[in-house]
């Protein structure tokens, strides 16, 4: 097949915003694009660069692509910046991978994600999403516990999530929620803080959908309230380990997996996502955010876990292209 691969890439210099340094954290390199595009070859299809943006709108059209392979995570601060792609795909009638537009922008507003998982019996952190700084110093508080979590409502890629965005007390949270609100223009999410091991599952396919593999985030350092913050990822190799299969209790694993593969089903996903956890004392599994648009680069925790696991980053690949085209086709095997 000729495969169009959308992306948007991470700009040669950074838009200049002293208050923030993340803004472009969920684009791609040049790098990952060339190692998907690699990928996709090495099963035997053509490969064309359809970018992102103003680009991408002028070559869809101009381009015979028989499918799309989308990594798009679009333009603009929008909540619904991740469908802007797959809807105008859909509007062309061109097949393409990963998630609709319905279920991506859902799954980027944290509350309404949140919302929906909960109402089928989910077990999430319990929050409070506040619009400005205002309406967080008039909310009562006497209903959550310290320490809390603060994060932006609508991002991805951790964007916003930094060793700061726990906070012991209001003067803490009233710190942290002006730096955040400053920063990314948006309602915040404050939620209560689970304390026990984050662990992340991957889900490949559609009919059934599978668990690829879940793997436990280990900080190096001892600390009390560890987060997977931003500062963490972007130095990973030294700060963590990773432990893919993890060590937990049977059951325990038995409990993501089957949360895991439900909210995938709640929220409509296809092909592939990555969903947040963190256990609590007696091993429950808290939701606490899902990535239906995960990361497919070298450092990205789904190939992390993949390799892991022995499996290429080609196999990878062909896996989530498989599980999409079968949706389209359900008789053609790639």
């Amino acid at each position: 097949m000729r495969i169009g691969l959308s992306f948007d890439l991470k700009p040669d210099k950074a838009p200049v915003n002293d208050k923030i340094d993340d803004s472009m954290e969920e684009y791609d390199s040049m790098e990952t694009v060339e190692l998907i595009k690699s990928s996709i070859e090495a099963n035997g299809h053509s490969v064309t660069l359809l970018g992102g943006g103003s680009a991408f709108l002028d070559k869809i059209r101009r381009e015979k692509v028989d499918f799309v392979f989308n990594i798009a995570e679009g333009q603009g601060n929008y909540r619904s910046r991740e469908s802007q792609v797959p809807a105008v795909l859909e509007m062309l009638d061109i097949p393409y991978s990963g998630s609709d537009p319905l279920c991506l922008g859902i799954c980027l507003d944290k509350e309404l994600t949140k919302k929906m998982v909960a109402m089928e019996g989910v077990i999430t952190p319990g929050w409070q999403l506040v619009a400005n700084f205002e309406e967080l110093k008039s909310t009562d508080w006497n209903e959550f516990m310290f320490p809390l979590m603060v994060k932006p409502a609508h991002e991805g890629s951790s964007k916003g999530i930094r060793l700061s965005s726990v906070v012991m007390n209001m003067k803490e949270l009233e710190s942290e929620a002006k730096r955040q609100f400053d920063g990314y223009s948006q309602s915040l999410m404050v939620e209560e803080f689970i304390g026990g091991d984050e662990v992340t599952v991957g889900i490949i396919g559609n009919e059934p959908p599978q668990v690829l593999a879940m793997m436990r985030i280990l900080p190096r350092k001892k600390t009390e309230h560890f987060v997977y913050s931003i500062e963490v990822k972007r130095d990973y190799m030294e700060l963590v380990d990773y432990e893919c299969p993890p060590k937990l209790d049977k059951q325990v694993i038995k409990k993501l997996e089957n949360a895991g593969l439900k909210i995938f089903k709640i929220l409509g996903c296809r092909d592939f996502a990555r969903i947040d956890f963190r256990l609590d004392k007696d091993g429950n599994p808290y939701f606490l955010e899902i990535n239906p648009l995960p990361g497919l680069g070298s450092h990205s925790d789904l190939v992390i876990m993949a390799a892991m696991l022995g499996i290429p980053h080609k196999e990878l690949i062909n896996s989530i292209l498989t599980a999409a085209v079968k949706r389209y086709s359900p008789c053609l095997f790639l």
